[in-house]
C-alpha cells in the first residue's frame, strides 16, 4: 500500500492507493496521465547531519554521541520529476541521497520501543546543499533552504522492511550505495530523539542522513534516489 498526493485531471488526490506493476490504482481503477506531487505537506522537515558510518569515515569525522539535526523549510519541497534549480549565488551544489520517514500522527516524547507506531512509511529524499555557502556561513540554514532543495517522493511506502537499501544515481551512474544497517542512529532512535525536542505533526518528515559518495550537481544532470526500488527522479537546471 502507498500514500501520496497525485495531480489527476486537474484535481489533487491525497490518500492511500495501490501500485500494481508500476500502475497507480485508486479505488479499484487504474489512472493514467497523472503527476506525483510531494507526497505530504509537512509542517517541518527534520534532517540528520551525519548518520552513516561510511560517510563519517569518508569525512574522517568522529562518530557523534547523539544525532546532529537541522531543519529545512517546507517551501524547499518539490516532487518526483520536478526540477532542482541551482542558485546563481552558489558555485557548488551537492546531492545527498537519503531515506526519509513520514510521521503518521501527532506525537511527543516517543520511546524507541513505540516509535514505529507513529510512522506512516518511508520515501526518498534528496538533501540538496549549497556546499560553498555551508562552509562560508559556518551554519547550515542558507545552504539547505533554497527553493527546490528538498525533493521528496514519489510516494510513501507504508510497509517498512527490516533493512532499507539506498542508491543514488547521477546521469545513470551509481554514486552512493548503502543500507540502514550502516546507520549510526536507527530510525526508532531518531524519532525518540527528535520527539523529545519538538512535537511531531502528521506529515512531518525525518530525513535519516546520507551515505558516502556525496557529489556535485550541474545544470543538465539527472539525479535519482532509489530506496528499495522506489525511485525519486529530478532534473537540474
Amino acid at each position: 500500500m502507498a500514500y501520496g498526493r497525485i495531480l489527476y485531471r486537474g484535481e489533487i488526490y491525497e490518500g492511500f492507493f495501490e501500485i500494481d506493476g508500476g500502475r497507480v490504482v485508486i479505488d479499484g481503477y487504474e489512472i493514467e496521465d497523472y503527476k506525483f506531487l510531494p507526497p505530504v505537506k509537512p509542517s517541518k522537515i527534520i534532517c540528520v547531519g551525519l548518520n552513516y558510518l561510511d560517510h563519517a569515515k569518508e569525512l574522517n569525522m568522529e562518530i557523534p554521541e547523539e544525532p546532529v539535526i537541522f531543519l529545512k523549510p517546507p517551501s524547499a519541497l518539490i516532487g518526483h520529476e520536478d526540477t532542482i534549480i541551482l542558485p546563481n549565488v552558489s558555485k557548488r551544489v551537492d546531492y545527498e541521497g537519503e531515506i526519509a520517514v513520514v510521521i503518521k500522527r501527532r506525537c511527543k516524547n516517543v520511546s524507541k520501543d513505540d516509535a514505529l507506531d507513529y510512522v506512516l512509511g518511508y520515501t526518498c529524499f534528496n538533501d540538496v546543499t549549497a556546499r560553498d555557502l555551508q562552509s562560508k556561513d559556518g551554519q547550515w540554514t542558507r545552504s539547505k533552504s533554497f527553493d527546490t532543495f528538498a525533493p521528496l517522493g514519489p510516494y510513501v511506502v507504508t510497509e517498512i522492511p527490516e533493512v532499507l537499501k539506498i542508491e543514488t544515481r547521477l546521469n545513470g551512474k551509481v554514486v552512493q550505495k548503502s543500507d540502514t544497517s550502516n546507520l549510526i542512529f536507527d530510525i526508532p532512535t531518531l524519532i525518540e530523539f527528535v520527539s523529545s525536542i519538538m512535537t511531531l505533526e502528521r506529515g512531518d518528515v525525518i530525513a535519516t542522513g546520507t551515505p558516502s559518495g556525496v557529489g556535485t550537481l550541474k545544470r543538465g544532470d539527472v539525479v535519482e534516489i532509489d530506496v528499495n526500488g522506489l525511485v525519486l527522479r529530478n532534473y537540474v537546471r
